[in-house]
């Protein structure tokens, strides 16, 4: 069988599925996630898909094998990884990037995600991909250099100063995330982060900025790695159990309000509430 008719026929397939996992009916996703190729951002195989805590060696370089929902190893030894297919379609469709966007990308890896999320904000849209780890950085500049109105940044996205924003798209745990992010973000800006108050609670959430406080949603279960900077236990002072945690629908800077006997989460420049308004 012709091998590249093979891969083509699997990404268009992988694309299919991608657009329907993102529970979104925007029509560009499935030609985004069919013109990008993972294999492209992966390094040369044969690669390393995680699966129950242990990697698995494709049985070859033929990229079919990674057009399935799969974790697949950047670097091993650390962990990381280039993240769930669809756990990033439904994080996609729910924070809807548009044309014309600016994006920040928090660990962005070698930069797939920022690729597909560059395409979602043409024309005139720009990313802004943050990657701490200097050998990812470096690559990660590298495979994007073909996609336009994207930068890369090798640093830490908490110390670093994030430009006004549209969204702000993270792929690392978080305790608690910063002031500067959330302050970062426009009138109706959203950001989507892996937030984990505690050893026993790790959820997708993403907030969306309103006049004066900003909307909550739970995007389901997400167990990323720490984000260095944002991780310290200590910066959520007072964490919800997993049931609390889905009643959360605001969250407030605490700057801008102090925490009242609604709150679910403190944190140490936010927290959340279960109040509607």
């Amino acid at each position: 069988m012709d091998q590249t008719i093979n891969v083509t026929e699997m990404r268009a397939f992988y694309a299919r599925l991608m657009a329907i996992a993102s529970g979104s009916d925007d029509h560009r996703l499935e030609r985004v996630f069919e013109s990008v190729p993972r294999e492209a951002f992966l390094g040369a195989g044969p690669w390393k898909i995680r699966l129950n805590e242990r990697y698995i060696e494709t049985p070859s370089a033929n990229p079919v094998f990674l057009y399935q929902n799969s974790l697949v190893a950047l670097d091993a030894p650390k962990g990381i990884n280039n993240g769930e297919p669809f756990l990033h379609a439904l994080w996609i469709g729910a924070v809807a990037p548009k044309s014309g966007e600016t994006i920040v990308h928090i660990g962005a890896g070698t930069g797939y995600y920022t690729a597909i999320l560059s395409m979602l904000a043409l024309p005139n849209g720009h990313v802004h991909a943050f990657e701490i780890e200097p050998l990812l950085a470096r690559r990660a500049s590298d495979n994007l250099a073909p996609f336009e109105g994207v930068n890369v940044v090798q640093g830490d996205a908490t110390e670093l100063p994030l430009p006004g924003c549209d969204l702000i798209y993270v792929n690392a745990g978080v305790v608690s995330p910063p002031g500067s992010w959330l302050k970062a973000l426009r009138p109706g800006g959203r950001i989507v982060f892996p937030w984990r108050p505690s050893l026993h609670l790790g959820v997708a959430l993403m907030m969306t900025r309103a006049k004066e406080r900003f909307t909550v949603q739970l995007l389901g279960s997400a167990w990323f790695i720490p984000c260095v900077g944002a991780s310290d236990p200590a910066c959520c002072v007072k964490t919800p159990t997993p049931l609390r945690a889905r009643s959360i629908s605001t969250a407030w800077l605490i700057e801008d309000r102090a925490p009242d006997d609604t709150a679910v989460a403190v944190c140490r420049d936010v927290w959340f509430s279960d109040r509607l308004e």
